[in-house]
């Protein structure tokens, strides 16, 4: 069973940065598999927030953090991460890390249907 563990959540002014990262249990599966992150806030429904392929060669976002946040993967330390700047109070949410369902594949990687194993996610707060 992979676990995918996110950290680097916390309270920030608007205006500021955050980096989350998100650890998996497993290199062979991570290898393998498009990585994503997602967001929820509170009475909203799961938002898709970025992809990353593979081979870190191909990135996707959705367009509410389009310029402003960014996506990458360390395949060697079985790691992605999602740097977030110019942060704004709308992005405060609950942030989770995802892995796509299907190897090899970039299907409707915005879709949060199509990813089958989920962090618990980490907290981002952004303050006025």
């Amino acid at each position: 069973q992979v676990h995918l563990v996110e950290s680097g959540g916390g309270l920030v002014q608007t205006g500021g940065s955050l980096r989350l990262s998100c650890v998996a249990s497993e290199g062979t599966f991570f290898l393998n598999h498009v990585m994503g992150w997602f967001r929820q806030a509170p009475g909203r429904e799961r938002e898709f927030v970025a992809a990353i392929s593979w081979n870190g060669g191909t990135t996707s976002y959705g367009d509410s953090v389009k310029g402003r946040f960014t996506i990458s993967r360390d395949n060697a330390q079985i790691t992605q991460y999602l740097e977030m700047n110019s942060l704004e109070p709308e992005d405060t949410a609950v942030y989770y890390c995802a892995s796509h369902g299907s190897m090899w594949s970039w299907d409707n990687v915005g879709s949060q249907y199509k990813y089958d194993r989920w962090g618990r996610g980490t907290q981002v707060t952004v303050s006025s």
